[in-house]
């Protein structure tokens, strides 16, 4: 279980807004947005494995992009509502229930999945090898 109060104390503003409270870093603004460095992406709330670096694609869409989890229980996919009539799938953390971003499917990007997980960089820490 996520201890809320020692979760605020060491995460800067954005990132637990991001993670708890389901906001949205800016597009363009990620430190993971370009990067192509090899490693691990885990959760910066309770360092859970999510992604990993072989799945990451540039989409263009201003936000760090991969087009699968690590495994199919690394996360929780979630109907969001919130832009009604426009229904998204929400991405959470599955270890702390923490906010990640969105997944979106049928874009046509060139991967094997046909989906683009659209993640914060400030929901993850990157592990490299």
């Amino acid at each position: 279980m996520i201890n809320e109060d020692e979760l605020k104390s060491r995460l800067d503003p954005l990132s637990f807004d991001v993670l708890r409270r389901g906001a949205t870093e800016r597009p363009f603004t990620g430190e993971y947005v370009d990067t192509e460095t090899v490693g691990i992406y885990k959760c910066k709330a309770c360092s859970a494995e999510l992604f990993r670096s072989e799945t990451k694609f540039h989409s263009g869409c201003g936000w760090p992009s991969f087009y699968a989890p690590t495994k199919d229980d690394a996360v929780l996919l979630i109907e969001d509502r919130s832009l009604a009539p426009r229904v998204r799938t929400e991405v959470r953390c599955a270890a702390c229930d923490s906010h990640l971003g969105h997944v979106f499917e049928g874009e046509g990007y060139d991967v094997p999945t046909d989906q683009r997980w659209c993640i914060n960089s400030v929901s993850l820490i990157l592990e490299t090898k």
